[in-house]
């Protein structure tokens, strides 16, 4: 492997390639993050979706299945996060990934266990942020991102927060990424590696049922996975479909009681009480981050998601996704994925070193 591809990703992490599986609820589960870090990634368990009896059952599973070192990623909000802590901590788990609005205790408690701290950020203030807090490295995802995203592109985003940052800390780079290309560019910009989240969704290791598998497959126009805030309030990249599309005529009060019944399944489902749904909606109010009313909306995500992601009903749940899903036209294994981004990525530099 060239040195080049040796980075304080690889070292931090302990994995052989500077390439980040990303966790993405519903998806990310023992065997995609066992699979991508047996071929040499790092992967995140998806931990925002599940109750901490079900988040121990996966990173054990996940231990089973590899010897390599892996992360978990929650929402520092949710109302579990402190009995996520506690786990990620008693299975001495090497890395949390987490959104930009964390719990400066949080995060110094998992300092203070030796835990390596990743938030997932969209501006260069952010990364200020985040460094005050203690991060040890950042992810930067830009406009061409799945899920919740900002609005500038990847190739603008990257080299300014890689100049705020000033290389005190690594910078990954999301937003667009799937082969060696995109690899070497981002190292190019600064970055010492890249995270994927659509790209890992498309491999043979997600649970993603086939035929919403197939949907993202046929998606073969970048132009038709949009931004759109009418699950929560907040821009969020998602392939528009039939309840997208529905979704995005629904008037405020009719939002308000889908979130509303969407909470109770999601309370349902996480085992989290009534006040404890409440008092997380207030907390990311009281953050600056987003209004009650978008808080509240929170609950629509992961339930709407549910629909495609575990039901295998592409069209009556949400797809979020990526851009890079309109170029994505195989499945491949992990393994094979990890192999073809390295050997491109190889290539370029040997054509650049020679």
């Amino acid at each position: 492997m060239s040195d080049v591809l040796k980075t304080r990703v690889t070292e931090m992490l302990g994995c052989q390639y500077p390439i980040i599986q990303t966790a993405m609820g519903w998806v990310s589960d023992p065997n995609l993050v066992a699979g991508s870090c047996n071929a040499g990634a790092f992967g995140f368990l998806a931990g925002a979706t599940i109750p901490p009896d079900e988040m121990e059952r996966d990173i054990l599973r996940t231990k089973e299945l590899t010897d390599k070192p892996f992360g978990v990623n929650f929402h520092m909000y949710q109302p579990n996060a402190a009995e996520i802590i506690d786990l990620v901590i008693k299975h001495q788990i090497k890395a949390v990934s987490y959104s930009r609005s964390p719990g400066k205790d949080m995060v110094k408690k998992l300092k203070d266990s030796g835990v390596i701290c990743v938030p997932t950020i969209g501006l260069p203030k952010h990364a200020k942020k985040a460094i005050e807090m203690g991060a040890d490295a950042v992810t930067i995802q830009g406009g061409e991102g799945g899920g919740h995203t900002g609005a500038v592109p990847t190739s603008l985003l990257l080299p300014q927060v890689v100049d705020v940052v000033g290389g005190k800390i690594p910078v990954l780079g999301a937003g667009g990424f799937k082969d060696g290309r995109g690899l070497v560019a981002a190292m190019a910009f600064g970055c010492e590696g890249i995270a994927m989240g659509t790209r890992f969704l498309l491999t043979k290791e997600t649970p993603v049922p086939d035929a919403t598998k197939q949907r993202y497959l046929d998606c073969h126009n970048p132009s038709e996975i949009i931004v759109s805030s009418a699950l929560d309030g907040l821009p969020q990249r998602m392939i528009i479909n039939k309840t997208l599309s529905q979704l995005e005529k629904a008037n405020p009060l009719k939002m308000l009681i889908i979130a509303a019944k969407n909470g109770l399944k999601f309370r349902k489902h996480t085992g989290a009480s009534l006040i404890g749904l409440l008092k997380t909606a207030l907390d990311m109010k009281n953050s600056g981050d987003v209004t009650l009313s978008q808080a509240i909306m929170t609950a629509n995500v992961p339930m709407i998601i549910q629909k495609a992601m575990v039901e295998g009903k592409p069209d009556e749940g949400v797809l979020p996704s990526g851009q890079v899903a309109g170029m994505i036209d195989e499945l491949l294994s992990c393994e094979d994925l990890i192999q073809s981004i390295v050997k491109e990525a190889e290539t370029i530099i040997d054509r650049f070193q020679r």
